[in-house]
């Protein structure tokens, strides 16, 4: 082969001479060089009608000796080698064929003198006068009447009649064996149909249906989630009318899926649109699928989508409804563990806990964020926590069963394939091409508050279409939603008063919100009215979101100091957190907290602020520099809670979100094994690995940090030492106080509850501080506290009655 340039490129030599590569894969050879054989047979194909003859000749042999016990097997085929010597004739030519074809196998010259000059004329004309197609059904046919031929004959000989009367004796004869037949058949039946009622049985319920006229829910029952609302009507218009998509060559979107957090309305919007359509709604028990026998799931799900069908061809649509997604829509452990491979439910203690001591402040959005970050950056444990279960999924399948989920993702993409036994079997055994199936109308629509544990094949177009988010309701869906369950019992709240609400519930959902309603109706109940107050409504919102309060009462001194823990963090907020408003404070002893300071965000915020963090880190740092400052450096364990979410805030500001003293991320630099952020070698050190460089490294930048707005969180409590006094009389007196009588008691005026005029008198803060002292100093020498509690006194222009104090200890 000569070596030349290569014609595309004049500049690139070493290309060889001749066609470029695709066209050599497809360049035949010469005539002269191609030498056509017959293409090699298996050995099926070459020895299956032998052995049919074979057969044959062995079924004569054997009605012989059936009808004559006396004559031997050896004497009954020697007579029929003679009297059958038609059966051997034909297999001799089988049998000459079938060399014929082994000797074209490997002779080229041999295959071209039969198949051009012998057969060539032949083989041309039946391609000129029928289609490939013809001569296929042709030979089949001619095949099927040799069988029956050789049938007749074979039965002929075998009864010793002539093959045209065997062909009429055939059906006697198998009249005489059918009581036997049907013996064996009645068994075979008997056994499967105890499985098929038992699968049968099995697959029945989780499924209910529901008629146009049963559902009464419209889109205007639905409060809160307009934006929602609006584009899932878009999809309603297009099953209406699918003409106006489709006649474009566009298709409907015949797929939903709504995420979003527990009693947003998911499943009201489901309803709404079954409502709205006047179809057929088919909702579907998150726990239908999950049996006991693998298989039952698959045979739930195809009869569900053979219902569906039926539905949507007689109503013209219908609408599915999957409610909890994720017990059926996954395949992997995350159903059954958390982000990072945690279990659900199980993480740091800021996660779980309320007011002061866990990660109430934030947004629920920056909760989960946090809550998934920690878990999955989280340094390795190098002994198990008691509060931890460490594993993976023990069922190694998704929530539905094996094979359930697959069922599912094929009927949701075989909704267009051809229908019916007869139109794919029946119409294709005649050469004709099943009839395309009807278009099926349906929507199918599902919900779920764990998004990340669907399978990436449920969620791809054409099965899920359009996925909405259902979000908390924004201040105004709050406020509507209010209005709608308050209109439906009687009460004396104001639009002021709706206000207020939206504004102090800034996460409260659907459910929530309806709850909230009923809680306040019973509170006005057992109080003897019927009609509900914003007072009803305070209470309500405390006892849900606190829950009762426990029948405890702390001595005087451990009273006093959780007071002034709380104080400390009330005075904080109030002082430098902008972007917080206090809901409440409270020093009644809960399930898990001693006292706490709750607050909200007064407006719908979705961006958080290195300046907002800070003040967050201040509040929750501001218990244990309080209780230093106020109990002489003495610290109670109360602040672990504290200190832990401090801590957390801190080392995402500094690792993560470039709000620290660097701008490299810490998970990144882990990750490659670059080097610790701001400074330090990657490579590891005498005593650690480069992880322990790069925790070092971060660790400290955390503490001086935590260090830094530790002192400022002290300097801002020193020149506050009388406002926390003021908060902690306030709680010792009354227990629990609204924020706007923690903003009272800091600004000197009258509140709803408490009159703040009498903490900015400069003699009752005097006693105050002397009450304190007496508190300290029992505290130190763990005895009661000889002072009584300051009294608040009316006074001439105040409204409050006095409150009577606790009674002192002698």
């Amino acid at each position: 082969m000569t070596i030349t340039d290569d014609p595309a490129d004049p500049g690139k030599p070493g290309q060889p001479e001749g066609p470029p590569p695709e066209q050599q894969a497809h360049h035949e050879p010469p005539p002269e060089k191609f030498e056509p054989r017959r293409r090699k047979a298996s050995l099926w194909d070459r020895g299956k009608l032998l052995l049919l003859f074979v057969v044959a000749f062995l079924v004569i042999v054997w009605s012989q000796v059936a009808d004559n016990p006396l004559i031997t097997f050896t004497d009954a085929f020697r007579i029929e080698t003679v009297e059958s010597q038609w059966l051997l004739w034909l297999a001799g030519l089988e049998l000459l064929r079938q060399i014929h074809y082994f000797v074209s196998e490997r002779w080229s010259a041999y295959h071209v003198f039969w198949t051009r000059k012998v057969f060539g004329g032949t083989d041309r004309a039946l391609k000129k006068r029928f289609s490939d197609w013809t001569r296929f059904r042709l030979a089949r046919v001619i095949k099927i009447v040799l069988l029956l031929v050789l049938v007749a004959l074979v039965a002929g000989a075998a009864l010793g009649t002539s093959p045209f009367l065997a062909i009429f004796q055939a059906p006697a004869l198998i009249w005489q064996a059918l009581p036997f037949i049907l013996q064996l058949a009645f068994a075979f039946f008997f056994i499967a149909f105890q499985f098929i009622g038992l699968f049968w049985l099995l697959s029945r319920g989780g499924v209910d249906t529901y008629y146009p006229d049963d559902i009464k829910t419209r889109f205007a029952d639905v409060w809160g989630q307009d934006h929602v609302v609006q584009r899932i009507r878009e999809n309603i218009m297009f099953l209406e009318k699918p003409d106006e998509i489709e006649a474009k060559g566009g298709y409907v979107p015949g797929g939903l899926l709504l995420w979003g957090p527990p009693g947003t309305g998911k499943t009201l919007m489901a309803e709404a649109v079954a409502g709205e359509t006047g179809k057929p709604y088919v909702f579907v028990d998150p726990g239908a699928f999950i049996n006991m026998f693998m298989g039952v799931g698959i045979l739930k799900v195809k009869s569900l989508f053979r219902k569906l069908r039926k539905l949507s061809l007689r109503y013209g649509g219908v609408i599915v409804f999957f409610d909890e997604a994720d017990a059926l829509g996954n395949r992997g452990s995350l159903a059954v563990t958390g982000p990072g491979g945690g279990p659900r439910g199980f993480g740091p203690a800021p996660f779980h806990g309320t007011g002061c001591h866990g990660f109430s402040y934030l947004s629920r959005d920056t909760q989960s964020m946090l809550f998934r970050e920690s878990m999955a950056s989280a340094p390795p444990v190098e002994e198990p926590r008691s509060r931890f279960v460490m594993g993976g999924a023990m069922n190694g399948g998704g929530g539905g069963g094996m094979g359930t989920l697959q069922a599912l993702l094929t009927e949701l993409s075989g909704l267009k394939k051809p229908r019916g036994l007869l139109n794919r079997w029946g119409r294709r055994a005649l050469g004709m091409r099943p009839k395309p199936p009807p278009k099926y109308r349906i929507l199918v629509m599902m919900a779920t508050n764990m998004p990340e544990s669907l399978d990436e094949a449920l969620l791809r177009p054409g099965r899920i279409d359009r996925i909405y988010r259902v979000g908390y309701p924004s201040k105004a869906g709050r406020i509507r939603t209010y209005q709608g369950y308050l209109d439906k019992v009687p009460h004396e709240i104001t639009d002021e008063h709706l206000d207020k609400l939206a504004t102090i519930t800034p996460y409260a959902t659907g459910a929530t919100i309806k709850d909230l309603v009923n809680e306040a109706l019973i509170t006005a109940i057992r109080d003897g009215r019927e009609v509900i107050t914003y007072r009803d409504l305070m209470k309500a919102k405390q006892l849900k979101e606190l829950g009762p309060p426990e029948d405890v009462e702390y001595i005087e001194r451990e009273r006093h100091a959780v007071a002034v823990h709380e104080g400390c963090h009330a005075v904080v907020a109030f002082r430098v957190r902008e972007h917080m408003e206090i809901d409440l404070a409270t020093i009644e002893k809960g399930s898990d907290y001693l006292g706490m300071v709750a607050s909200i965000p007064p407006e719908d915020q979705f961006t958080r602020w290195r300046s907002e963090y800070e003040a967050d880190i201040l509040v929750s740092l501001a218990s244990l520099a309080g209780e230093r400052m106020f109990f002489d450096g003495d610290s109670s364990s109360g602040v672990s809670g504290d200190l832990e979410s401090a801590t957390t805030v801190a080392s995402f500001m500094e690792g993560f979100w470039g709000m620290g003293s660097t701008v490299s991320s810490y998970s990144s630099a882990r990750r490659l094994e670059v080097g610790a952020p701001g400074g330090g070698k990657g490579a590891p050190g005498k005593d650690g690995s480069a992880e322990e460089v790069l925790r070092r490294a971060l660790a400290d930048r955390i503490e001086d940090h935590l260090d830094g707005l530790l002192d400022k969180a002290a300097e801002i409590l020193r020149e506050n030492r009388s406002s926390v006094l003021a908060i902690a009389h306030a709680l010792e007196t009354h227990k629990t106080l609204t924020g706007e009588d923690v903003e009272a008691v800091l600004t000197g005026r009258e509140g709803p509850t408490i009159d703040g005029r009498i903490y900015a008198d400069p003699d009752f803060l005097a006693q105050l501080e002397e009450y304190h002292a007496a508190a300290a100093g029992a505290h130190r020498a763990h005895a009661p506290v000889r002072l009584a509690l300051p009294a608040i006194r009316e006074r001439e222009e105040g409204s409050s009655a006095a409150a009577t104090p606790p009674a002192a200890t002698p």
